[in-house]
């Protein structure tokens, strides 16, 4: 597990200059997305100069990419035309990420239609995972609501892993999530190492909204319900690097990043 000081840190951004953005930031890691987040389409690179030079333009920085796949993928669901989709979309999403040198790729655990059985989803997270060529690392997340979510609580979570587990997914924890999904943080870290042996990525973000809420939206570190301090104690068990997706830390209008780093310093 690496030091405090060690552990990279920061922030979703943009997509035409990801490293120019984490630098500003004062971060050593940025996430982003390769197109629209809510659409369809194939992913794209908008970094100016093409794939190669922003790979190259993160080597050189030192800053560590990780991708956000679109929010629509939806890889458990029955319906067939959104899950056959999202599988063709997901190879072409960790096929352009490999390309700009991502060290992973993030995608929401999905869910399955009301009133059908949670094993459907669990069933086709394991066929996605057999088929797809994980030329990155793709991490499924925790998620923060549904009653037919796939990785909001820890036992659906568990049911998951063991579907996929061989096929070498990795794992990302978001504490607004886990939190809104009522999952004590100060126990998070050893339960999921318990379920899935790994957590490759922290998302850390505070939550605007109570314990148990199911609701996931994020506040900057310190202005929500969670406090920067629980926060900073998950991401010390993790000893993984962190992305933050907390409003300020997105827009570049907070330094949450720092106020992160020094925490973890102190």
């Amino acid at each position: 597990m690496p030091e405090p000081d060690h552990v990279r840190i920061g922030a979703h951004v943009g997509s035409e200059d990801p490293v120019g953005e984490a630098q500003a930031r004062s971060g050593d890691a940025a996430q982003f997305f390769l197109g629209d987040p809510q659409g369809w389409k194939a992913p794209t690179v908008a970094y100016p100069d093409g794939a190669e030079a922003l790979r190259k333009a993160a080597e050189d920085a030192d800053v560590e990419l990780y991708i956000h796949a679109p929010y629509v993928l939806n890889v458990a669901t029955t319906n067939n035309r959104i899950r056959i989709p999202s599988r063709k979309i997901l190879q072409q999403q960790v096929d352009l990420a490999a390309e700009v040198g991502a060290k992973g790729l993030v995608i929401h655990g999905g869910h399955v239609l009301k009133g059908d059985d949670p094993d459907v989803g669990v069933d086709n997270w394991r066929k996605c995972a057999e088929r797809l060529d994980a030329k990155v690392p793709v991490f499924i997340e925790n998620t923060a609501g549904g009653d037919y979510a796939m990785a909001r609580t820890l036992d659906r979570l568990a049911r998951v892993w063991d579907a996929v587990a061989e096929h070498g997914l990795g794992f990302c924890l978001d504490t607004c999530h886990a939190f809104a999904a009522g999952i004590d943080l100060a126990e998070v870290v050893d339960q999921i190492m318990a379920i899935t042996g790994r957590i490759d990525l922290v998302h850390a973000n505070d939550s605007r909204d109570p314990f148990g809420s199911g609701a996931d939206r994020h506040a900057n570190l310190g202005d929500g319900t969670i406090g920067l301090a629980a926060i900073a104690e998950v991401v010390r068990a993790a000893g993984a690097p962190v992305i933050l997706e907390t409003p300020g830390a997105k827009s570049g209008e907070s330094d949450d990043v720092t106020r992160l780093r020094e925490y973890l310093r102190s």
